[in-house]
């Protein structure tokens, strides 16, 4: 079925679109990639009832999204976002989870100066605060941190390309209005949708030569699902990594997974053992300080911590660590750090790049990146 043989008007589409998925577990009909794709820009682009809304992304989600539906939402997403392409010839796109972290300090925002300092270009991207976590998530530790947290993604772009700098944040309200605006409908309707799933992939800044996707996962059936939609958006490499809170930092005291792929192929399962790298931690990641947990919490999924005081934690955790003061932080960056690395193919191997990585951080250097 293609976008040609549908009906024109989208309230007719949604109509015809909910009666098939939202007919109970046995009689629901799976929607062609066409209709996912024109249904949800309607959506996007505020054409379609709130009630209708939650329905269809509900319904999708109780029947179980399949690659078409998945690729489709993808394909209106991609198409209302306001994307660029830097001035440098290759950008590492990291979608660390939209909604944040509620039960460990997060280290990733600080992989871009990390990176920028050995000439890694990362772009990162997210918003404010989105259900069902609600934790804090990388605007609030970068904005604790002083980064422009609401620049355009030209302004963002242009960051990359300044010697100075070389890495940047996007937020969605800037990337995509239309989809940030769902937030609030997103919040009434509680549960995870399909919208949680491709937001991440929504390539706000790209390299003139090359993308690459970094992003992480919880659950075992995610990553054949992200490895395929990020070959669909268009990202040349995919790094998918098992991380902690389904970030992009494994766990600092066990053997990582991750998956990747390169040329847009298909999808290679690799570990990386945190001890090899000379990382002896006790614990999984940056632990959150006591005085943290005092925020009542959004309902019983949403953790109770204060996102304002979290963040800045996060931000002083962050700099020390970008400054050269080892522990949990220094380590997350170093883990995380030297798997893009070696992904991105700067280094022969993930041993190699954390060499590189940890001369980087005990020199002090990327901190003055941070601006």
């Amino acid at each position: 079925m293609t976008a040609d043989t549908l009906p024109s008007d989208p309230r007719l589409l949604m109509h015809s679109i909910i009666q098939r998925i939202a007919t109970g577990p046995d009689l629901s009909k799976n929607i062609s990639r066409a209709e996912a794709y024109l249904g949800t820009k309607a959506i996007i682009d505020n054409l379609i009832d709130p009630i209708q809304v939650g329905i269809y992304f509900i319904a999708l989600r109780m029947k179980r999204e399949t690659m078409e539906e998945n690729r489709g939402v993808l394909d209106a997403v991609l198409e209302t976002t306001r994307r660029v392409i830097a001035a440098v010839d290759e950008v590492v796109d990291i979608g660390d989870p939209y909604g944040g972290y509620t039960r460990c300090l997060p280290a990733a925002p600080f992989l871009g100066p990390l990176l920028a300092e050995l000439g890694v270009h990362v772009a990162s991207h997210g918003l404010e605060r989105v259900g069902p976590k609600y934790g804090v998530t990388a605007r609030h530790v970068l904005a604790a941190a002083n980064v422009p947290v609401d620049l355009s993604p030209a302004e963002a772009a242009a960051r990359l390309a300044d010697p100075a700098i070389g890495w940047t944040y996007v937020d969605q309200a800037q990337s995509n209005p239309g989809l940030h605006n769902l937030i609030p409908l997103r919040a009434q309707m509680i549960k995870r949708q399909v919208l949680t799933t491709v937001e991440v992939l929504s390539r706000p800044i790209a390299g003139s030569k090359l993308t690459h996707f970094v992003t992480g996962y919880v659950h075992k059936p995610y990553p054949p699902v992200y490895a395929d939609l990020a070959r669909e958006a268009g990202f040349d490499t995919a790094c998918i990594v098992r991380g902690v809170e389904g970030g992009v930092i494994p766990s600092l005291r066990q053997t990582g997974k991750y998956f990747h792929y390169h040329d847009r192929g298909t999808e290679i399962e690799a570990t990386v053992d945190p001890t090899v790298l000379g990382i002896d931690q006790p614990m999984r990641a940056v632990p959150l300080p006591g005085a943290v947990a005092i925020e009542a919490g959004v309902d019983e999924i949403a953790a109770a911590i204060d996102i304002k005081a979290t963040a800045h934690a996060a931000a002083e955790a962050g700099m020390l660590a970008l400054r050269g003061e080892k522990g949990a932080t220094y380590d997350s960056l170093l883990l995380a750090g030297s798997i893009i690395l070696h992904h991105v193919g700067k280094a022969a191997s993930v041993a190699d790049a954390a060499t590189q990585i940890r001369a980087v951080l005990d020199s002090g250097k990327a901190a003055a990146r941070v601006r």
